[in-house]
Formats: C-alpha cells, structure tokens, sequence
C-alpha cells in the first residue's frame, strides 16, 4: 500500500478504482462476482486490489448480494451400520476426523479448494458429517446461510447427505459420482480406465502372476477400479486374478497383502487401489523377504504423497486430485450464479506415472 493511502485511512472502492484505470461500478461488478467483466479487466481489478490493500466490508455486501461468500466442505458418509453406535457412545467425531486428516486424499482436495477460491476473495468452511445429527446440522447451516453452498467428499456409498442437499433445494457439488441417481453435480476421474494402465503396465512388464488389492467394494471407485483391472487381465488372457479387499488404509493393505502371499505365494504383480494399501503391500512383502520390483512389481492408484514416501517410490496411477477439487469449487460457483442450470458432470483422465516399484 502507498503512504497516500495509509495517510488517508482504510482504501475505498474509489481508490480501487483510480489505481486499476476503471470506474467505481466495474470495481464493484468485479468484487461482486458479476460474470459478464472482461477477464483481463477482472485481473487488472484484482491486482489494484492488491495493491490498495482494500478489504470490503463482508456485513454489507451480504446484505446486498444475500451471499455469505462462504462455501461448506463437507466430508461425510460414515458407515450407517456403525452409526447408532457412536452416537450412543459419543465417541465417533474424533475417530472419523482422525481416519480422515490421516490419508493424503483429503489434505490434497483442500489445496485445490482452497487455492481456487482463495484469489476469488472466498473461503471453505471445513465441516464433518458422519452421523445423523451431523446431516442435518449441515442442511441447517446452508439452509440459515451461513454458507452459499457445499463441496461434499464422501466416503461412504449410502451417504444420504447428497440426496438430503438436492431434495431441500442446496446448491451442492459432490466429489465422485453418487452411488444412487441423484440430480448433483459432480467431478470423477474414468477410474476403469485407470487401472487399464497398471493392468498393462504389469502385463508390460512380464508378469504373470498378479493379484490386486482392491478398494472398499461398497464405494463405487472401488469397484470402478476392480472392474478395469479385471476386464484388462482377461482381455489379455487372464480370466482370473485373485482379490483380497482393502479399506483404502495402510493398515488394510498390509492385512491383503499378508493374505494373498498366504493363498498365492508365487505371485509376482501386485495392483492394490490407492498408494496407502500399495505402501502397505510393500511393506509386507519387505518383511517376507520378497523384494520389490524385482520379486513382485507393485503399482499404486493416486499418486498421493504415500507414492514418495514408499520405499521404493511407487508406480501409480495419478489421479489430480487438486484439479478435480478446484473444478468442483467453481462448479459450485457456477451454480450459484445460475441457480437454474442443470447438474453437470467433468470426468478427468488418469495417468501412469512410473517409479521405483514396478
């Protein structure tokens, strides 16, 4: 900020205006999201707002524009059948939030929220719904307000929070596509596709005695993933290919790999469906001896910070996860500056990124 306008107090619209070159109006049509200013003007506006170091008064544009400039990050979907019993318990909050803070997916998808709405002047508000209660606290919280809209990621196949923000009207855009037909829209990756890759890669590699590790098959990327997988191997001549299902934990990876060396342990490929169970599998088959990639190849599904910290680094399908959640923030935005737009789907393309392990 310039010392004319530190002497002269807090920077103003018009100040704004003056150092961009623009009218007061085209300054507030900017900071106020309007969608029909010329690109090169918005970030000649926002650069003068840097500048200027202008913050605008929040309380009084909400009563303008009837928007918090807020949006809710939900994560939600624990398991119903697990439900009552925290509750009755209380003790479910701190074990959901620790399972989710624990795998790098989660951290990835707030980077890309966060740096999209970021430059736009907006925030998320981190919430968790893993119970009952917990919905419709969300549900209250849109419907008081407090937030323009949500970003959900679940992890649970019968999560009801999607089909509960559509039916009550909620501008909302979920992470991966829902498990049942509900009229949201959403960001994927073609994760079918995504495990062709490993599938070949391994094939590519001579090895003919693979297994995979699959993700939980009640989630619909685990099954997406298996079913790739599967339909490659017996395209290229491989009807069977054993499974030991995962939870898409470390822990879970390490207790499938265990069971697969036991039931085949001439296996000499390993696909496991996200790079928290490969690293698991690696570690296994460490402690058996078993060396990695010469004994058995190992690919991941991510390309999370898992894939480096493994030893060795993993092979793995990359999946963007910070695109894809930047993408479902401005969905989100899209919405809500055309609340009668129709849901929408963006599918993005998986990548084999070969290191170490296979």
């Amino acid at each position: 900020m310039t010392d004319d306008l530190r002497s002269a107090g807090a920077p103003t619209l018009e100040d704004v205006a003056r150092a961009a070159g623009v009218s007061r109006a085209t300054v507030s049509r900017v900071i106020n999201g309007v969608r029909n200013v010329d690109p090169a003007i918005q970030e000649i506006v926002r650069q003068a707002v840097s500048v200027t170091g202008y913050a605008p008064n929040r309380a009084a544009r909400s009563l303008v524009t009837r928007r918090a400039d807020a949006l809710a990050l939900v994560v939600t979907g624990a398991g119903v059948e697990a439900e009552a019993g925290r509750e009755r318990v209380g003790g479910g909050a701190g074990s959901f939030t620790a399972q989710v803070f624990a795998d790098p997916f989660f951290g990835r998808v707030v980077t890309g929220v966060v740096n999209y709405l970021r430059p736009r002047g907006m925030h998320p508000v981190l919430m968790f719904a893993e119970t009952s209660r917990a919905r419709d606290e969300v549900v209250a919280y849109l419907r008081q307000g407090s937030a323009d809209g949500a970003l959900i990621v679940s992890t649970h196949a019968e999560d009801p929070l999607p089909g509960l923000l559509t039916e009550a009207g909620l501008a909302a855009v979920l992470y991966a596509r829902p498990a049942r037909p509900v009229p949201i829209s959403y960001v994927d990756l073609a994760h079918q596709d995504g495990a062709r890759l490993a599938a070949e890669h391994l094939l590519a590699r001579d090895c003919r005695r693979i297994a995979t590790i699959s993700g939980p098959l009640d989630v619909p990327a685990g099954q997406a993933r298996l079913a790739g997988f599967r339909d490659t191997m017996a395209r290229h001549g491989h009807p069977y290919t054993p499974i030991a299902e995962g939870r898409f934990t470390q822990e879970s990876g390490e207790a499938a790999m265990e069971r697969l060396l036991v039931e085949h342990p001439d296996l000499d490929g390993v696909f496991a469906a996200n790079d928290l169970m490969a690293m698991g599998a690696c570690h296994v088959l460490r402690e058996h001896g078993r060396r990695v990639p010469k004994d058995v190849a190992v690919v991941g599904f991510d390309d999370s910070s898992a894939a480096l910290a493994c030893r060795p680094p993993l092979t793995t399908v990359r999946q963007p996860v910070e695109e894809m959640a930047a993408e479902m923030a401005r969905l989100l935005l899209d919405r809500l500056a055309r609340p009668a737009s129709p849901a929408t789907s963006v599918i993005f393309e998986p990548e084999l990124v070969v290191r170490g392990s296979a």
